[in-house]
């Protein structure tokens, strides 16, 4: 079948992130979605707008069942977590599992709804509580022998960060210095170990008919349940600078920690390492930290406990 020329930013991030990997599976491309749509029987759609990792296309099943199709480079371990993390979930707060091909780097998806990211800034509490909703479904104690990473693993990448960058540029030494210590802190003293959705914000949050909402796209970490809240506080939108989306964050805070269970200063904590991981991580890839994360991290720094 004919397949639309993939987006630059898609062929950029798939060489960089996986190198020749990602070339061999930008080239392979075509045949793999022909092999996947005659051996699941699937007439594919067009791909989604905004593609940046991965290919991700409409598709419907023999049945007429209305599905998504992702695929990604084979062998790099992202898309057997995610996997992982949607069979444990069994569809319970998420989109169900279909289909999936290791070996070719394939997922079939349960397809849902719109994101809750056009809630917001209007209807943000609403958005606030679809998120806690979701959170509630999800998290649930990991069975045992979890393939699912400790979410202490992501530690490392603060360390890694100071060790590369050691001067103010182009983060403030002291705040990734302060969510390091933080983060390892959070970790420790949790009294509450559940599977995690590892990246839930309002973009991977769908409407849908058999739950009101379901979470999309996890990242699959098992630790403390109140990262999962950390996200939700700079997100959607990081880009977007304005005044007024950084003005909902203490409501947001009071939220989630009702909706929670957790304290406000445990949410406030976690929202700051969260947003000064997300800055650690846009310098990783070779981007220009200084989305609203960082501003929401300044904000949150003075009332941490």
């Amino acid at each position: 079948m004919p397949v639309p020329p993939v987006p630059p930013a898609l062929a950029r991030n798939a060489v960089e992130t996986w190198g020749t990997d990602g070339r061999r599976w930008l080239d392979d491309l075509p045949d793999i979605l022909d092999a996947i749509a005659r051996d699941w029987r699937l007439r594919l759609g067009r791909p989604f707008d905004g593609l940046s990792y991965h290919w991700v296309t409409k598709a419907t099943l023999e049945d007429g069942q209305r599905a998504v199709l992702k695929l990604g480079p084979p062998g790099q371990g992202h898309l057997d977590v995610e996997a992982a993390t949607l069979e444990f979930y069994q569809g319970q707060g998420a989109v169900r599992l279909l289909a999936f091909d290791p070996a070719r780097g394939a997922l079939l998806l349960e397809q849902a709804g719109t994101p809750a990211t056009h809630l917001v800034p209007a209807r943000d509490e609403e958005a606030t509580e679809a998120a806690i909703t979701v959170m509630r479904r999800l998290h649930r104690p990991p069975p045992p022998a979890c393939p699912l990473p400790s979410l202490t693993t992501v530690s490392a990448t603060f360390s890694t960060h100071l060790q590369r960058f050691p001067a103010d540029a182009p983060l403030p030494r002291h705040l990734v210095e302060r969510a390091g210590r933080l983060f390892a802190e959070l970790c420790a003293d949790s009294s509450d170990t559940v599977v995690l959705h590892g990246d839930l914000h309002h973009d991977n949050i769908l409407r849908a008919d058999r739950e009101p909402w379901l979470a999309i796209d996890p990242h699959g970490y098992i630790g403390d349940p109140g990262y999962e809240a950390g996200a939700l506080l700079y997100n959607p939108g990081p880009d977007d600078r304005d005044e007024a989306l950084l003005k909902l964050v203490p409501a947001r805070v009071e939220r989630l920690a009702d909706g929670l269970g957790l304290s406000r200063e445990r949410i406030v904590a976690w929202g700051f390492v969260k947003a000064v991981l997300s800055e650690v991580w846009t310098a990783e890839g070779g981007g220009a930290p200084g989305s609203r994360a960082l501003d929401v991290a300044l904000h949150l720094l003075p009332h941490l406990p």
